[in-house]
């Protein structure tokens, strides 16, 4: 079925379903049979025999002005009007078919402007449903209304038959060439051409004004949506096939046009989409003037930059400002605090004052020092204030309070010496105050206290007012740093002199000490006893053991020789023993043993004697002067020996290798200790008054340490290797911050006499001093990875050393490995562990 006779037959569908005559009733039931079979057969395009018959035959409940109304209702929107020409009627049937969208909403008002006129009069009603053809078919309205009107005889109807058959011939015949001539150009209501006054982004975004509303709830619909004022916004006109190839054989611009399926418009594209969209298809970038082959700059070289780009923050010496900058604003601070140079609101504020009008406050108080400097007063000193009066000097005081006659004859006696009077006046009952006469040495005491203001005149001073718990630091309370040592755990004996040094193996299970007696003993941390003794042949000044795990080994300094023992092999540790041993009994290749001049000089290599290998000791290195102290490298390679000489103070040995080598011309000074950074190929050599910083790559100084001591006595390095503690002879221990200042961050006084030793923990924030007095001392010592906040240095505990020898009590200390217990050499012979 055509679309047009679609569109007809649903429109006379809708309006079949209202009644037009008073008979509603009683026609409900027979209407819409009767309208579908004559809708159908006029569609369909049978004969109009067959139509006449039909209603013929089903005419009994229904006449024929009925049926006429309902194919030419005029609420269906046919625009079939009064004049009897075929081309009107063809043009407004047209209109009829194929604006179906515009009919939806003028068949709903169609209706119910029907429903109101079959409720006014019969008459109305039949006219009603056909307002604009079932008269005007040929005829005028006279002639309409006599063919309305009821019949029975058979020449009225047959007359009525033939103005049907012509007004269907003709109607469906103009209607169908019409709709051929014509095109679809309908268009929804009055929707605004986004694209008349350019686009932009605001409009892409709203081109449809219906909300965020889901387009598929108008499938079924012909709207898609409502605007503003409540109307509805009707569908796009689709287009089918057809149109689609008219157009585009009509219209010269179809190849570059296309469809907007929003809004159905359609959109001529201009030569800068076209340019774009064939570089797109291209697989070319959209904008035309970017340069494909344009110089490439190479942002990752393999040339090393000055400044390059670093992970690691920047060090707190970058901080400090420079010298120049530095003395600019320290003249500027003297400036200020002197009055030189005023501020910018101070200039401001005198000149506001230089400004205001200046008055004297004659019968004011002088509690104003503007006003006091007005009138001459310059720090004006009030006169004290006198005690409040007692009884005995009230104008009537009680009984008593008064002079008996054993007094008065006292109080007369003492007329020469009235100092020692009970009273410095005579205390008299007046009846009343009126009675009370002038003091008589008001006058000459008046006189004198203004003589004593003129020839001696009082000084102001200023007191100044401090707390003795202000001046105590705020320290977070040793509670809360725990753990620490606390009390002593064992005492390990054996020695028969002064213990002067002791070590930690790297596991912790053992300890090694020397000490005067000339023998080096390894203990038992756990138990405290000696698993072996051997003779080292003079006084012990240092021990070591060595820092790596695979090999038992510790150095000891006997005079002016150096042990390398392997203890392992009686203390449980076969396996790392074994390994030393093949370790060092290979002899290394004669190129690398060989030395210079100068250093054989001072060093030989000796070789091992079978009784020195029996007692554990496997190298030995002798010097030209005692050794005073010994040190390992974090690797485990290199032992740095210190000899008491000016000049070659120094040494460093290389295992590995047998061979030694003396790092300086020249030492700077007396050496007392050295020692290796834990990560840095960095070499610390203290001197009797400095410390020095040596680059063993670059070999250079890198930097000097002040501690401001007289004699430096030992030194130890955080294990972050940032933090320096030195300790001095002089009672005093400097913390330097190593990034900071060449300058000691602090300096703590927390013993009494000279400090021989200080040492860190590897794993927890603490660190001890001890000394010449009967204390160890054990502080907290957090260093943060924030730069920019110092360290927190706390003392937390006072542990009672070993009994006083010759003036000494405690020589060197050393932390555990893993645990937070300390052990102590001390110089009544003993080692004591503290927990």
């Amino acid at each position: 079925m055509p679309p047009y006779k679609e569109g007809l037959k649903r429109k006379i569908d809708q309006k079949a379903k209202v009644p037009t005559s008073k008979t509603e009733s009683e026609e409900k039931d027979n209407w819409p049979e009767k309208d579908e079979e004559l809708i159908q057969s006029v569609l369909d395009g049978d004969n109009d025999d067959v139509t006449d018959s039909e209603h013929e035959e089903a005419g009994e409940s229904a006449s024929d002005n009925e049926q006429d109304g309902v194919l030419f209702n005029d609420s269906a929107d046919s625009t079939l009007g009064e004049d009897v020409s075929a081309d009107s009627a063809s043009d407004e049937s047209s209109e009829l078919t194929d604006s179906e969208d515009d009919d939806t909403e003028e068949s709903e008002e169609g209706d119910d402007d029907e429903r109101r006129d079959n409720d006014s009069t019969e008459t109305e009603s039949v006219d009603s449903g056909a307002e604009s053809g079932a008269s005007g078919v040929g005829q005028s309205n006279n002639e309409s209304d006599k063919v309305t009107q009821p019949t029975k005889g058979k020449h009225k109807k047959q007359k009525v038959k033939q103005i049907k058959e012509q007004a269907a011939k003709s109607s469906i015949d103009a209607l169908a060439d019409k709709i051929k001539e014509t095109s679809v150009t309908i268009k929804p209501v009055e929707q605004k051409d986004e694209y008349e006054e350019g686009d932009s982004s605001d409009e892409e975004d709203r081109v449809v004004t219906t909300g965020e509303v889901p387009t598929w709830w108008y499938r079924d619909y012909p709207h898609l949506g409502y605007d503003l004022d409540g109307r509805r916004i009707m569908k796009p006109p689709q287009r089918d096939q057809i149109d689609q190839f008219l157009q585009k054989c009509s219209d010269p611009e179809f190849w570059r046009t296309v469809r907007d399926p929003r809004t159905g418009q359609d959109v001529v594209l201009s030569a800068a989409d076209l340019r774009l969209l064939q570089r797109l298809r291209a697989s070319m970038l959209p904008d035309a003037a970017h340069d494909d082959y344009q110089p490439w700059v190479e942002w990752f070289s393999r040339e090393v930059l000055a400044t390059p780009l670093r992970a690691f923050p920047e060090p707190k010496s970058s901080f400090l400002p420079s010298r120049s900058e530095q003395q600019q604003i320290s003249k500027i601070v003297h400036a200020l605090k002197m009055g030189w140079t005023k501020t910018r609101r101070e200039l401001a504020k005198e000149r506001r004052k230089k400004k205001e009008k200046k008055f004297y406050n004659l019968w004011g108080s002088t509690t104003n020092e503007d006003e006091e400097k007005l009138r001459g007063i310059h720090k004006h000193i009030p006169a004290p204030k006198r005690p409040l009066p007692t009884h005995a000097e009230s104008y009537n005081p009680p009984p008593e309070y008064l002079l008996d006659e054993k007094e008065m004859k006292e109080w007369n006696a003492l007329s020469e010496t009235p100092w020692r009077r009970k009273y410095t006046f005579l205390p008299t009952a007046h009846g009343s105050l009126r009675a009370v006469p002038a003091y008589e040495r008001f006058v000459r005491e008046r006189f004198l206290r203004c003589l004593d203001l003129y020839l001696a005149p009082r000084a102001l001073r200023m007191r100044l007012t401090i707390n003795a718990e202000d001046l105590v630091p705020k320290l977070p309370s040793p509670r809360e740093l725990r753990p620490f040592p606390t009390s002593e755990a064992l005492v390990m004996r054996g020695h028969t002199g002064l213990v002067r040094c002791v070590d930690f193996d790297p596991s912790g299970q053992y300890a090694i000490s020397g000490g005067d007696d000339g023998t080096v003993r390894v203990w038992e941390t756990s138990t405290g006893r000696c698993v072996q003794s051997a003779a080292a042949g003079a006084a012990v000044a240092s021990v070591a053991w060595g820092p790596a795990r695979g090999l038992a080994l510790a150095a000891a300094a006997a005079g002016a020789r150096l042990l390398l023992l392997a203890p392992g092999g009686r203390v449980g540790a076969a396996r790392a023993a074994a390994a030393t041993d093949r370790l060092l009994a290979a002899a290394p290749p004669a190129h690398d043993v060989a030395m210079d001049e100068r250093t054989a000089a001072c060093v030989r290599w000796e070789e091992v004697s079978a009784e020195d290998w029996q007692r554990g000791v496997r190298v030995l290195v002798s010097h030209f002067k005692p050794v005073a102290h010994v040190c390992w490298h974090g690797r485990g390679d290199y032992v740095a020996a210190t000899v008491r000489d000016a000049t070659r103070g120094v040494l460093v040995h290389q295992l590995s290798r047998r061979r030694s080598q003396l790092p300086f011309a020249r030492c700077r000074g007396l050496v007392q200790c050295t020692l290796f950074h834990p990560t840095k190929p960095l070499l610390f050599v203290a001197t009797q008054r400095a410390v020095r910083v040596y680059d063993l790559v670059k070999q250079e100084l890198v930097r000097k340490l002040q501690p401001g001591a007289q004699w430096i006595s030992a030194m130890a390095i955080h294990p972050a290797g940032d933090n320096l503690l030195v300790a001095s002879y002089d009672r005093k221990c400097m913390w330097f911050d190593l990034q900071l200042s060449p300058q000691p961050y602090q300096t703590l006084r927390l013993h009494g006499k000279a400090v021989r030793s200080v040492t860190f923990h590897p794993r927890y924030p603490l660190f001890a001093s001890a000394g010449d007095d009967p204390y160890i001392v054990v502080s907290h010592g957090m260093v943060y990875n924030d730069l920019l906040q110092n360290p927190l240095l706390v003392p937390l505990k006072q542990l009672a050393g070993g009994a006083a020898r010759d003036g000494l009590c405690v020589l060197q200390l050393r932390f555990h490995p893993t645990q937070p217990w300390l052990l102590a050499a001390c110089a009544d012979g003993t080692l004591r562990l503290y927990t």
